[in-house]
C-alpha cells in the first residue's frame, strides 16, 4: 500500500457485502448494506496528544457513516480518524 495517512487517520479496506441470504435468497446491489467491518490496510502515527491504538492488520468495526470512500488501483477503501473506528474485532 503506497498511501501513508497522517497523524490519527487509518485506511480501512471494507469487508465485502452479503450477497445472499441465510435462505439463499440473492439480494440486488441496491439493497445491499454498507459493510460495517473491515480490516486496517494503513495507519498514522498519531498525534501529540493522542497515540495510535490501531495497527495493520486489525479487523475493525466503524460507524455506518464514517470516513470518506475513496478509490486506489481499482478497489475501494475508507479513510478515517481513528476515533470513528468503534472496536477491534
Amino acid at each position: 500500500m503506497n498511501i501513508k495517512p497522517l497523524a490519527d487517520r487509518v485506511v480501512i479496506l471494507p469487508a465485502p457485502a452479503e450477497t445472499k441470504t441465510q435462505g439463499g435468497i440473492i439480494i440486488p446491489d441496491t439493497a445491499k448494506e454498507k459493510p460495517l467491518q473491515g480490516e486496517v490496510v494503513a495507519a498514522g502515527n498519531g498525534t501529540k496528544d493522542e497515540e495510535m491504538v490501531l495497527k495493520v492488520g486489525d479487523k475493525v468495526l466503524y460507524g455506518k457513516y464514517a470516513g470518506t470512500e475513496l478509490e486506489y488501483e481499482g478497489e475501494k477503501y475508507l479513510i478515517m480518524r481513528q476515533s470513528d473506528v468503534l472496536a477491534i474485532l
